[in-house]
């Protein structure tokens, strides 16, 4: 029997469409956030969506937290729960000897388990790595930080030169009576360290407090009353592998970006902060800011998050993806594009700016549940929905510290799942998954009296969102389903189920 259509095309999967959360019939165990697409124009660039949801302490979490690949439409294409308080964070595609792979950073963070963190809000607590993930979703590669320090939640980067770029991050004691503190207080301090991946050999360390003065801190010392001590004054959060042996980073507490000469340690510039070197063109100052990054001709990209000193202060701007024109000549910043939410959005923390192929750029915005692609010339805050193309928004408080777009090829190397749901005494409903799998276009179903005679009943459904729903003239009671690729060929087959 061929069908190239569900047999019954009103069957839908078992997800109910009310619900926030995904519920599958052939992956029981995973149960994703549902999404909203607000917005989607055509011009968006080809390529899936990368998140990590989850939420803060105290705040319901909708669906599991975990590393969720989804595609535009917000349909989960692979989904990797994780349990109790633990966490992931800057879960993005990176390339690796070649190949490419998915990375991210895994632990526990202060503040998720309790109302009074035992270290500033936000620092990862012992035991926190980074982890390379090939196409097969295996883990190929766990990364922890050396010189005891904690893997930071911001930032690891594969150099092309194979290494590990990445912040780290510990407590080390300081006199604080200098800036208003305790004698007896602390300092996090941050540091950026670049592992060889082969060796696992440290081949590079940087530490902001032999480089930077605490005292040009924006967060007041006072703050360190709320996490035993610990003053949280530089707050690096994102590491820029640089031309010509340099590094580009961002401190949101000093509210400044800075480039650094890596061969000798010292500051080249400052952008930013208060002993910025450079002036500001109009609308081009910037506060609190995530995700710095290079871009081509003397050009700085960033997420201006324009709030917040505390939960207190008010903000000092709706945020925004900046795209900032360095003039070195005569040390000027002036703005070159900016990317406003459509409507405008105040984003206290986290967030960042993706340059996709083509030119349009991808926001995450932090801790506001949305993501944005934008055409590459941007809009204005008077305008924001100019070139405002695609926008998607998490269900209630959850978030992603950061969201990317890319192309991924998925292949998997367990098996798809089927579940069985028998309808009457001559038929069934066959629902059919493959967890991570992105060259499945189609799914076969095969039945018979036993295991050892299964025959097709299903030539060819196409394969539709996470989980596919057949309607199946075929008592079994055994059951298959093989996955098909674009020629047709099978590239997976489930397990026999007895559907009776």
């Amino acid at each position: 029997m061929d069908d190239s259509k569900p047999k019954n095309p009103s069957l839908k999967s078992t997800n109910n469409p009310s619900s926030q959360v995904w519920d599958f019939a052939s992956a029981p165990f995973l149960h994703p956030m549902k999404v909203t697409v607000n917005v989607n124009e055509p011009g968006t660039a080809p390529g899936l969506i990368f998140v990590a949801p989850y939420t803060l302490y105290g705040t319901p979490m909708i669906g599991q937290t975990g590393t969720l690949i989804m595609d535009q439409e917000g349909n989960p294409v692979w989904f990797r729960p994780l349990d109790n308080y633990t966490q992931n964070r800057n879960f993005r595609l990176q390339s690796y000897f070649g190949h490419p792979v998915l990375t991210l950073w895994q632990g526990t963070i202060s503040g998720s388990q309790s109302a009074h963190p035992p270290l500033p809000m936000g620092d990862p607590l012992p035991g926190a790595h980074f982890q390379i993930i090939n196409q097969n979703y295996q883990v190929i590669k766990t990364i922890t930080a050396q010189m005891g320090y904690t893997a930071g939640v911001h930032e690891f980067v594969i150099t092309k030169r194979n290494t590990a770029l990445f912040a780290a991050v510990k407590p080390v004691p300081a006199d604080l009576s200098p800036y208003g503190g305790p004698v007896d207080g602390y300092i996090d301090n941050y540091a950026i360290q670049e592992i060889d991946l082969v060796t696992g050999k440290l081949v590079f360390f940087w530490d902001t407090l032999s480089h930077v003065d605490p005292a040009d801190s924006m967060v007041s010392i006072s703050s360190a009353t709320f996490s035993n001590g610990i003053w949280d004054c530089f707050h690096m959060n994102s590491v820029e592998d640089g031309p010509d042996n340099t590094v580009l980073i961002s401190m949101r507490d000093m509210g400044a970006i800075y480039k650094i000469d890596k061969a000798t340690g010292k500051i080249i510039w400052q952008l930013g902060g208060k002993q910025t070197d450079f002036t500001f063109g109009p609308a081009a100052t910037f506060s609190w800011q995530h995700d710095a990054r290079f871009r081509p001709g003397e050009r700085i990209s960033l997420f201006d998050n324009s709030c917040c000193a505390s939960s207190d202060s008010p903000p000092e701007g709706p945020a925004r993806g900046l795209i900032l024109q360095l003039d070195y000549q005569n040390m000027t910043a002036k703005v070159d594009r900016t990317y406003y939410h459509d409507p405008l959005l105040t984003v206290s923390h986290r967030g960042n700016l993706q340059d996709l192929p083509g030119g349009n750029q991808f926001v995450g915005w932090g801790a506001r549940p949305f993501l944005s692609e934008f055409k590459n010339a941007g809009n204005t805050k008077e305008h924001p929905s100019v070139n405002f193309i695609y926008d998607m928004q998490f269900p209630g408080s959850n978030f992603s510290y950061r969201a990317f777009k890319n192309e991924w090829v998925g292949l998997p190397l367990y098996p798809p799942s089927i579940a069985v749901n028998p309808v009457g005494h001559d038929s069934a409903n066959v629902h059919a998954s493959w967890n991570g799998s992105t060259e499945t276009v189609a799914w076969q179903v095969l039945a018979g009296p036993t295991p050892n005679t299964l025959s097709v009943v299903v030539c060819k459904t196409p394969h539709t969102g996470f989980e596919t729903a057949i309607h199946v003239d075929s008592v079994g009671p055994y059951f298959q389903v093989h996955a098909l690729n674009s020629k047709c060929e099978i590239i997976g087959r489930s397990w026999i189920s007895c559907g009776y």
